[in-house]
């Protein structure tokens, strides 16, 4: 079964404090993604957070705190695939602030990710690949060489990655504005 690992672990200096928190239709976003992975289909799902209560009760889901956040992205990553079980075929990567993403959706990734199990399968949007994106076992040691505040993306560009288009997740939540009038901060 494909694994999940939400990168959470951002201080959302723009949001005034972790993104992961903030409440979107009535639940954290971090509380959003991990439920959503989950009925995705996901086992396990890892959330690679700060240093801050994720606030993950009653979700099958494994905390992990990334003591190096502040150096990016890919300390996230690098941070989850360190637990991974060592019998993951996958791992499916997203973050919690794109708010397009739903369990549908990441169904239909999971299951063009199936069509080539040796090949990654992303999200197409905006003219590029990107997260939420599904890579195989074989992207793992090179996953846990990444630096810096960069992702998978030269890793998915460079691969005959699989593209599921989805326009709508070129929208994140990046600033206060983008939050929906009727949420409620913290």
């Amino acid at each position: 079964m494909t694994a999940a690992i939400i990168l959470a672990a951002g201080a959302g200096r723009r949001m005034g404090g972790p993104k992961a928190l903030l409440p979107f239709e009535g639940e954290t976003l971090l509380r959003r993604a991990a439920r959503t992975a989950l009925e995705a289909g996901c086992s396990p799902v890892i959330a690679v957070v700060g240093d801050w209560d994720p606030r993950l009760e009653g979700l099958a889901v494994l905390p992990v705190i990334n003591p190096e956040a502040a150096e990016g992205m890919a300390s996230s990553i690098r941070a989850g695939i360190a637990v991974l079980p060592p019998e993951a075929p996958a791992v499916l990567l997203l973050t919690v602030d794109q708010p397009a993403v739903d369990a549908s959706h990441l169904r239909r990734l999971l299951a063009l990710a199936a069509t080539g199990p040796d090949r990654p399968a992303a999200c197409a949007y905006a003219g590029t690949l990107g997260i939420p994106a599904v890579l195989p076992r074989r992207c793992f040691p090179e996953l846990l060489a990444l630096r810096g505040d960069r992702g998978a993306k030269a890793i998915l560009l460079r691969e005959a990655t699989q593209g599921l288009p989805f326009s709508e997740g070129a929208r994140d939540l990046d600033s206060p504005e983008d939050l929906p009038p009727d949420s409620v901060r913290r």
